[in-house]
């Protein structure tokens, strides 16, 4: 579909975070099942509910437009979740298993945290000043994903960190 104005671009991204965002919930139950620390889990299932109320939002971001949502075949997320399958095969230690996960849900998280820079400041730019504080709204908690993911890393390494000590030790 060729684009002819920034606003059919604008609908094209907004429309990519969309779809993204209605796969999220998947993806985020798909990771869960390969995670036995309860924390961790809890977090997923935290993350698929905001996701749900993401996806109200930008609902409303295309409604506030006068826009639908256009089919993208953007295979960003297909293509992550497949590698993220092989390699999350490939490591066999349950402390190794969780911080890989967490580190790659980070990495997907930011490459959205980007997106929605781009779409706050597009909205900006065409004058959606309520659709900019929608996106923003979404990157918000796109950013507290991130910090409350790279607490709990933390807090894996040095509880792991803490028992070899103990262990050292004895």
């Amino acid at each position: 579909m060729p684009l002819r104005t920034p606003k059919e671009l604008f609908v094209l991204l907004l429309s990519d975070v969309r779809q993204a965002t209605e796969k999220s919930s998947a993806i985020y139950n798909e990771i869960g099942q390969n995670v036995q620390d309860p924390q961790i889990k809890e977090l997923l299932d935290a993350r698929a509910f905001i996701s749900r109320k993401t996806l109200e939002m930008l609902d409303q971001c295309f409604k506030l437009i006068n826009e639908q949502p256009v089919k993208f075949s953007g295979r960003v997320q297909e293509t992550f979740i497949d590698d993220f399958r092989k390699e999350l095969g490939e490591i066999q230690g349950p402390v190794a298993r969780h911080i890989f996960i967490l580190a790659k849900l980070n990495h997907l998280t930011h490459l959205r945290i980007g997106e929605y820079a781009a779409l706050t400041a597009a909205a900006d730019i065409s004058g959606s000043y309520a659709v900019g504080v929608l996106l923003e709204t979404c990157m918000a908690d796109k950013l507290a994903f991130v910090e409350r993911t790279r607490r709990l890393i933390r807090n894996l390494v040095e509880t792991r960190v803490t028992e070899r000590k103990l262990e050292q030790v004895a």
